[in-house]
């Protein structure tokens, strides 16, 4: 098998996204591959953004506004640095995760999507679904998950 020549990783903020980060910029490293991360958001009001907070608890770990996933892609970036990564690349998408997963993966050509394993074994991730199974699920590329929680 040949080495993987770009690698996507997803990051939301979290503690687990950025073990993801670490691990993606590892696998890059040793291979010589980029690595694109990527930050999925939602455009949003104070007021809205206060409120899924209040809802989700524990769970608001979704990016909102673009300004966080700025922030956010600079510390995945300074992370994958120190991990060894040498050609990075930083995409902030508007949307669902999966969907921005998904997107930048197939734009990229990428040939290895990274994403941590937070929501796996939820309860909430085995009913509605959680970013590593549908990304597993529908990616068409190799998937590797992270153990991050």
């Amino acid at each position: 098998m040949a080495a993987y020549q770009t690698v996507v990783v997803g990051t939301d903020g979290s503690d687990s996204s950025f073990a993801a980060v670490d691990r993606a910029a590892a696998v890059a490293a040793d291979s010589g591959a980029t690595v694109v991360i990527v930050c999925a958001y939602f455009p949003a009001g104070k007021d809205e953004v206060l409120r899924a907070q209040d809802e989700l608890g524990d769970e608001a770990y979704q990016v909102v506004g673009s300004a966080p996933a700025e922030d956010t892609l600079q510390s995945a970036r300074d992370r994958a640095v120190k991990a060894g990564a040498r050609d990075i690349e930083t995409v902030a998408v508007k949307g669902e995760a999966v969907d921005a997963l998904r997107s930048t993966a197939q734009e990229r050509r990428a040939d290895l999507l990274v994403v941590g394993n937070r929501g796996l074994n939820t309860l909430a991730g085995r009913i509605l679904g959680s970013v590593p199974s549908e990304v597993a699920r529908k990616s068409g590329v190799d998937v590797l998950i992270v153990h991050t929680t």
